[in-house]
């Protein structure tokens, strides 16, 4: 009987916390027991840690008359999951003597079943990459994992598929068949994304479109307002098409984040822009995140891409006043007793919206039935704090029957507007000593711009005119610079700020 020490790992948050998981057995009547603020998942390790030692050929702690306590560290971290089923066998089994290996610089993770083999966890890639940091040599985890795990480089991961391979590779006394390290083969190739909606499927509405490329290219918020069956949710559906492939480093984080959130499928790595689009009866917490361990939400699933929302006003009016941070410092931060999460959010917004409850208010289509109260009260779902975050404001007009029965053109367009965008990110970032993206832009830099007295005093006039808030008013500078990026111009000219502005809402 001894003590043994082993190290395994969960996510907090958006990271990896490492866990010391310390076994000690002694003589007396049977008791299995595991301290250090454990939830109800981690207590019923025992029973899954009991049959699968069991299954692999060894005496089961249940068997023995002896008293064995669990400590899982540091205390004041909440356990939760079915992260330390692993070391926990192994604990068990190298302080009862059945087997014998050294621990140093290993992290084990994996949940068993009763039959010992190990199943497959959430938030693999931040738990590997805080093992890393934490100067971990070697990580045992289940085979499913490998893949994402292996996106890290300079630490061994040894896919395992039960508890009796992992045995089988460390135990000094046996002279089996060893694991087969995952070599760090698993490079990101250059991907080439494929869109099922092109922006030449879509018929007319080539304001909209202008107004869609230019919020690619800056990062700006978007919201499209007209009667239903117009194009909106089809034109926000193609948005991504024109956004540039993600970087490597943009690809980990949203898949680490996608990890932790359960939402990665078979372990993948994302390579594609993530879209995400919640229906608007989606709720507080599913957007926005948390619950009583925070966890993120449709905002923070939606980092590096893009966020959909259709029917917008029809959000929940807590919903829609909580995007004021996401939208302004590009992060959420959720606040419970048991402390703070600050997740990221840095997404372009893409609202899509009719004029009326009814949807036909102001079209020469279908006469409107709502009231001027229904109207009114219908607008003022959106307050005036996020109507300022939204840079872009866009009609979308019926289009001719006349145009929608052309024959439509095989070639597609949103390649050659990708590349116009991406040579405008490109001369931005030139420009931008932080290499942001131009609504990422702060109020120093924005004071900081040089104008022309021409350019200024339209600028000042025509704020004045449409009594424009502060806020209001850098947004259209942020808007004018970007479009002067996509022109390849150094200065900010009159046109620029005069196309900023019509993209403002006459509300």
């Amino acid at each position: 009987m001894k003590f043994s020490k082993l190290y395994s790992a969960q996510p907090h948050n958006l990271s990896g916390s490492i866990v010391d998981v310390e076994i000690d057995i002694s003589r007396g009547l049977h008791s299995f027991s595991i301290v250090g603020m454990a939830s109800k998942a981690v207590d019923e390790s025992k029973d899954r840690v009991n049959s699968a030692i069991k299954n692999a050929g060894y005496d089961a702690p249940k068997s023995k008359n002896e008293k064995l306590v669990i400590s899982l560290a540091p205390a004041e971290l909440k356990k939760d999951g079915s992260y330390y089923d692993l070391a926990i066998a192994l604990g068990y089994l190298i302080s009862s003597g059945e087997i014998e290996f050294n621990p140093d610089k290993k992290l084990f993770l994996g949940e068993l079943s009763l039959d010992g083999s190990v199943k497959p966890v959430h938030g693999v890639l931040p738990i590997v990459q805080a093992a890393k940091e934490n100067n971990f040599e070697e990580i045992f985890l289940p085979i499913e994992n490998a893949i994402e795990a292996a996106l890290v480089d300079g630490i061994k991961i040894y896919p395992v598929r039960s508890l009796k391979d992992v045995i089988s590779h460390l135990d000094i006394n046996l002279d089996e068949n060893k694991l087969i390290e995952v070599q760090e083969s698993t490079k990101i190739e250059e991907i080439v994304e494929t869109h099922n909606i092109d922006f030449s499927d879509i018929k007319g509405q080539e304001i909209v479109k202008r107004g869609l490329e230019i919020a690619a290219v800056g990062g700006h918020n978007v919201a499209m307002f007209g009667p239903p069956g117009t194009g909106k949710t089809m034109l926000a559906r193609a948005f991504s098409s024109i956004l540039p492939t993600l970087s490597r480093d943009d690809m980990l984080e949203i898949t680490g984040i996608h990890s932790v959130a359960g939402t990665l499928e078979n372990s993948e790595v994302l390579t594609k822009t993530p879209v995400r689009s919640p229906h608007h009866t989606s709720s507080y917490v599913s957007i926005i995140g948390g619950g009583t361990n925070p966890r993120p939400g449709e905002i923070t699933l939606a980092h590096r891409g893009v966020l959909f929302l259709d029917e917008f006003p029809e959000f929940d009016k807590k919903v829609l006043e909580s995007l004021r941070q996401p939208l302004e410092d590009r992060i959420v931060t959720i606040a419970r007793s048991s402390g703070t999460a600050t997740f990221p959010a840095s997404f372009i917004l893409i609202a899509a919206m009719n004029p009326c409850p009814c949807g036909f208010y102001g079209s020469d289509k279908k006469q409107c039935i709502c009231s001027a109260y229904d109207i009114m009260r219908y607008k003022k779902k959106i307050s005036g704090p996020i109507i300022d975050r939204i840079d872009i404001w866009l009609p979308v007009e019926h289009v001719d029957y006349e145009k929608l029965s052309e024959k439509n053109v095989s070639t597609k367009i949103s390649p050659e507007i990708r590349e116009r965008v991406i040579r405008a990110r490109e001369f931005s970032k030139n420009r931008n000593k932080n290499n942001t993206l131009n609504v990422e832009i702060n109020a120093r830099d924005i004071q900081n711009m040089e104008f022309s007295s021409d350019v200024r005093k339209v600028l000042n006039n025509s704020a004045e005119k449409m009594n424009l808030s502060p806020r209001a008013y850098h947004r259209v500078i942020k808007l004018a610079r970007t479009i002067a990026d996509m022109e390849s111009k150094k200065d900010i000219e009159i046109n620029h700020i005069l196309e900023a502005l019509q993209y403002r809402p006459q509300i």
